[in-house]
């Protein structure tokens, strides 16, 4: 069985190994040097927000988020459709909102703050943008997860 590339578990994978990989040479170079490297942290910081974002999409896909299945398995397939149509959209709206609200800080940050990083000078809505980017990945995984569960594989014995 040949499996495909995800492009979302590679984005995960490379920030992961690049937050590693950065940390490790922050304490080589505080080991070492004794000089710590300003910087580690404002990277990690912003490439740890960007992977959870990334993992959201990839979490929700594998059924992953919070649910309570209490009373959903006492309701009819009928409802149960119309609760998991409903979260998708719930869930969809809210991710939407994130994204507006980013958007828009990111619209500040070019027309009224022109603020940078602390450490690396670089533009922070650089960072800001990572978020509406990648949650890409966060509605394709509300989508699959809702076509999964709308569209159960009958097993066969």
């Amino acid at each position: 069985m040949k499996k495909e590339l995800r492009i979302d578990y590679l984005v995960a994978a490379l920030l992961l190994f690049a937050m590693a990989a950065i940390a490790f040479a922050n304490v080589v170079s505080r080991y070492f040097f004794h000089f710590s490297i300003a910087s580690t942290e404002e990277i990690t910081i912003n490439m740890f927000v960007w992977m959870t974002v990334v993992g959201c999409g990839i979490a929700f896909e594998r059924g992953g988020q919070l649910g309570v299945v209490t009373f959903f398995d006492l309701f009819p397939e009928r409802m149960q459709k119309c609760v998991i149509l409903t979260s998708a959209f719930l869930s969809a709206l809210l991710f939407v909102l994130v994204d507006f609200f980013m958007l828009q800080a990111i619209h500040d940050e070019l027309t009224i703050f022109h603020a940078t990083s602390a450490s690396l000078s670089i533009p922070v809505w650089i960072y800001y943008a990572g978020v509406p980017f990648l949650s890409v990945f966060v509605f394709r995984g509300i989508y699959r997860d809702a076509i999964k569960r709308l569209n159960p594989v009958e097993k066969s014995l």
